[in-house]
């Protein structure tokens, strides 16, 4: 919860010319500042996201500061047919894909919101929408691994300390239904978190072999604003844990970025299959829960199951 000081920063990235890239969500927070160290070191980024419009907006920043372009890719994680044909979109113009960065997510919607397919939205966004980006991609991925000089290619994905306050997965909670509706968004989104961590043990156990890194992380601790979560349950949660989030001696997206950063970028990165990161660049161990090879299995059969008619 209160990490030491760093002792990495993004001075010590490599220069990246040649990668290819994909970061959810890199348009705001710690994904733009995953983007912006990217870009600034010369990786050909794509920033995956909804907004056509933000996107734009940064990669003209990215443009001012560092004279490189990075590009939009259209997805909304929370419909598969949009994470399809981001895909496909993607894989019409890149051959190569070194890093998939899993940052985006979604956290506290009212209890009412659901995905397209009736999915919790943040089980379907954070997990569901992220496993089959990666499962599309993967065979490019894989490619990739097999022309490397190091012969990798990298998924990271973010997870959370919050992961720690569930006990597991409640697959009657993933979908819409009575169920769902009479639990608190917090731990559905702690539960999406969780699940992060096991589909990145589950890809790492698959897809090792292969030159797939899969890894997982907690970001950490930053301030956010409380004021965009509306549900009632999130408004009071926001009466204890605002003072805290507000604190302006917490870390920024700044330092928020650097894990995965680290995860993605460095030559060490080679050897975080299966492993969990946290703040700020350090190995840390997430809840041992996570990595029950039964849970993967399990999880991995409904994601399947989910993304099948796509």
């Amino acid at each position: 919860m209160m990490p030491p000081s760093p002792k990495w920063s993004v001075d010590q990235i490599p220069d990246l010319e040649g990668k290819v890239m994909i970061v959810t969500g890199g348009y705001a927070g710690i994904g733009k500042e995953t983007t912006r160290a990217l870009v600034a070191h010369n990786a050909k980024v794509y920033i995956a996201g909804r907004s056509a419009v933000k996107a734009e907006a940064v990669i003209e920043e990215f443009k001012r500061e560092t004279g490189r372009d990075a590009l939009f890719l259209q997805l909304d994680l929370a419909d598969l047919g949009s994470v399809k044909a981001a895909a496909e979109g993607f894989m019409s113009k890149e051959t190569r894909l070194h890093a998939l960065i899993n940052n985006a997510a979604a956290q506290y919607p009212d209890i009412e919101e659901v995905t397209p397919t009736g999915h919790d939205m943040q089980f379907g966004t954070n997990v569901v929408g992220h496993f089959y980006l990666t499962k599309l991609l993967l065979p490019l991925l894989l490619e990739t691994a097999k022309s490397s000089p190091t012969g990798k290619a990298r998924v990271v994905h973010v997870s959370s300390v919050g992961h720690e306050f569930v006990d597991g997965i409640d697959f009657d909670t993933l979908k819409d239904g009575p169920r769902r509706r009479a639990q608190h968004p917090v731990k559905l989104y702690f539960q999406s978190k969780f699940a992060n961590v096991a589909v990145a043990d589950e890809f790492h156990r698959r897809y090792a072999e292969q030159g797939l890194v899969s890894c997982s992380l907690h970001p950490g601790n930053l301030k956010y604003n409380t004021e965009r979560h509306k549900s009632l349950g999130v408004r009071f949660l926001s009466t204890i844990v605002s003072p805290v989030s507000q604190n302006p001696v917490l870390p920024d997206n700044k330092l928020g970025a650097l894990t995965q950063l680290w995860a993605a970028t460095m030559p060490e990165g080679d050897d975080f299959g299966g492993k969990y990161l946290i703040p700020w660049a350090r190995m840390g161990r997430a809840k041992p829960e996570t990595d029950d090879p039964e849970l993967g299995q399990k999880l991995w059969a409904w994601l399947e199951e989910q993304v099948k008619d796509e």
